[in-house]
């Protein structure tokens, strides 16, 4: 195993919390404005993890999930159907998301 395999492999074990914390750091030295729940337990069930705030390109709401064994619930599900079907850029980010470039891709703007 080569070290980008090394990395790549060490980026799919992160846990939801250290996704969290990768994504929010790179929008933020990106220009993006980043909100996120502080305890879900408190919030409407079901809302996205992330919402993602960028003058040029516009909202991207996200739900994080960790690689391996993580459900999507109904009430996550039923807010990312809704906000898909009123335009809104909502999906899933897993930790193979910042390994095949997509994060990264879609905070660029591209």
């Amino acid at each position: 195993m080569d070290a980008q395999e090394m990395r790549d492999a060490e980026i799919l074990a992160w846990p939801e919390k250290v996704l969290q914390g990768h994504i929010v750091s790179m929008a933020l030295s990106l220009g993006w404005r980043v909100y996120h729940t502080y305890d879900s337990r408190r919030s409407v069930p079901g809302f996205p993890d992330l919402v993602l705030v960028h003058e040029q390109h516009g909202v991207v709401w996200r739900e994080l999930k960790r690689q391996k064994g993580a459900r999507v619930s109904a009430d996550q599900q039923d807010w990312l159907d809704g906000l898909t079907a009123a335009g809104e850029d909502a999906a899933i980010w897993k930790p193979e998301d910042v390994v095949s470039g997509e994060v990264l891709r879609v905070l660029r703007g591209r």
